[in-house]
């Protein structure tokens, strides 16, 4: 099983703005005064487009698909949470928290691959656990160690234990569950989706284990990663507000490999921080001030990795 793809799916948008729906549980979602709607967008929009033109210039083989005016999906920009691909042809379809989000999901993104030759063999839908309250979303609520078979698992609003244990005996893997916090107002509030607070690599793993406050918890998570070779990289509670811990690795061209995140997180990180992300990977960075602040999500949240197979 390969843990890094060089083909990753991103969706434009076209009225992206603040989701009040989301805004509940997400804690890292900003107002932006004075700005009207359109500005977010057009701002979001001009983000979005470097981005993918910084991708795309070092080999990323980027899919582009437009959202759609039409239902009022503000959140389209983060399709990773929907959907996921796999190299056995399965697609998962995930239960989502916010009802607008909901909407995100779409047949045709599946017509496409499959006419750019991706080979998609069956569809698991958890779509229905939404008419119980149950919801897990995607590669926002799990974070995937493909190579070794495990599901990292933050629980919160946004992700359900269950679901969890069913996905992990559907896609065979080790279900690694935990809770993790961030400071809210002086309390400690579950941080919504575990990709904010880490980042599992090929041979590295970047992680703000300060956010599991219970000290058997961390253990079993840091041993875990150990356990498969991983170097842990360390980070801070502060610079995850930042969107440090909100990473992804991509192949690019030439078999090189680059760790993907906003400028926001780079800047945060310290020197010591980067050279042991260099040792593996080359940093790739880009500006998404708009999209995080009114999104309250980052470069990992805007990409779904296709795994999928192309036909022969």
């Amino acid at each position: 099983m390969r843990q890094i793809t060089d083909t990753i799916l991103m969706v434009r948008p076209v009225a992206f703005r603040m989701n009040e729906q989301t805004a509940i549980n997400n804690y890292y979602q900003k107002v932006l005064d004075n700005l009207l709607p359109e500005t977010v967008n057009a701002r979001a929009q001009q983000e979005f487009d470097a981005f993918v033109e910084k991708l795309r210039s070092v080999g990323v083989n980027v899919i582009v698909v437009e959202s759609t005016p039409d239902p009022d999906t503000p959140d389209s920009i983060f399709p990773n949470n929907w959907i996921s691909f796999h190299e056995n042809g399965d697609v998962a379809l995930y239960p989502m928290f916010a009802e607008n989000r909901r909407m995100e999901r779409r047949e045709d993104i599946l017509d496409l691959l499959e006419d750019k030759g991706f080979v998609i063999e069956n569809i698991v839908d958890y779509t229905s656990a939404e008419e119980d309250g149950i919801f897990l979303e995607g590669t926002g609520s799990l974070v995937l160690d493909r190579q070794n078979h495990k599901a990292y698992c933050a629980l919160s609003p946004r992700a359900d234990e269950e679901l969890v244990i069913e996905y992990c005996e559907d896609f065979e893997m080790t279900p690694i569950i935990f809770e993790a916090f961030q400071t809210v107002n002086g309390g400690r509030k579950p941080i919504y989706h575990t990709n904010v607070m880490m980042c599992v690599g090929d041979t590295f793993a970047v992680l703000c284990a300060d956010c599991i406050d219970d000290k058997k918890e961390r253990k079993m998570v840091l041993d875990s990663l150990k356990e498969d070779g991983k170097e842990i990289i360390l980070l801070t509670e502060e610079q995850l507000n930042h969107f440090a811990g909100n990473m992804l690795q991509v192949n690019g061209g030439d078999n090189k490999s680059y760790l993907v995140m906003s400028e926001s997180a780079h800047k945060v990180l310290t020197k010591e921080q980067v050279a042991k992300i260099e040792k593996h990977v080359a940093i790739l960075s880009a500006n998404l001030d708009t999209i995080e602040a009114c999104g309250g999500g980052s470069a990992r949240c805007m990409m779904a990795e296709v795994f999928l197979l192309k036909k022969q």
